[in-house]
């Protein structure tokens, strides 16, 4: 599927484009098809669901959970840092599919909180999420990737970790600075209580 031309702007717009990507497959849309559509956002919105999967208590309690997340994260942050313009997944992560219904399920639950978000975030300090800025948010989800074993010996430290990179994704997906201030000092944060942890 060919990229489209203008890049989601805010969360319902990827919500958009995410449903409308399609690459015939009997009604199912493959990984692969998802990041064509989202085009140079697939950074941001991998992220996102990296950041969401771990914020919630249950997932980011089970053990090994963080680690494998922090893997994928590292993975996404340090193509960020190369430059590359799509985020690169190895082919049998890009063959799996999903069927179109839930897709359009998810995108139904999703579109009223996105729409809320939406109407918080905005374009503001585009310099923290542009050029040598954006290097600096994928430096900081390298490191909450880091810590991420860490908090598995550490309560609660990795739902921090995990909104830290829900607020850096929706710093990069709305290019909005303040948001990227914010995931930077949440991560500080969530440093600060990972080492006391463990001292």
């Amino acid at each position: 599927m060919a990229e489209a031309a203008r890049e989601p702007e805010n969360l319902e717009q990827l919500l958009e484009r995410i449903e409308q990507a399609d690459d015939d497959a009997g009604g199912r849309v493959s990984v692969g098809a998802l990041l064509d559509a989202v085009g140079h956002r697939s950074f941001g919105a991998i992220l996102l669901a990296a950041g969401l999967f771990t914020v919630l208590p249950g997932p980011a309690d089970i053990p090994g959970v963080p680690t494998l997340v922090g893997v994928l994260v590292l993975l996404v942050s340090g193509q960020i840092l190369l430059r590359q313009d799509h985020v690169w997944l190895p082919d049998w992560v890009l063959r799996r599919s999903i069927s179109k219904r839930t897709l359009e399920k998810g995108r139904e639950k999703l579109e009223r909180p996105a729409r809320f978000v939406d109407r918080l975030v905005r374009p503001r300090l585009v310099w923290v999420v542009r050029g040598p800025g954006a290097h600096v948010l994928a430096f900081g989800c390298v490191v909450v990737a880091l810590g991420f074993p860490f908090t598995e010996v550490v309560p609660f430290s990795a739902n921090l970790g995990g909104g830290a990179l829900a607020l850096y994704a929706l710093a990069l997906i709305a290019r909005d600075g303040v948001v990227g201030l914010v995931a930077h000092a949440v991560t500080l944060a969530a440093v600060g209580i990972v080492l006391r942890g463990l001292l």
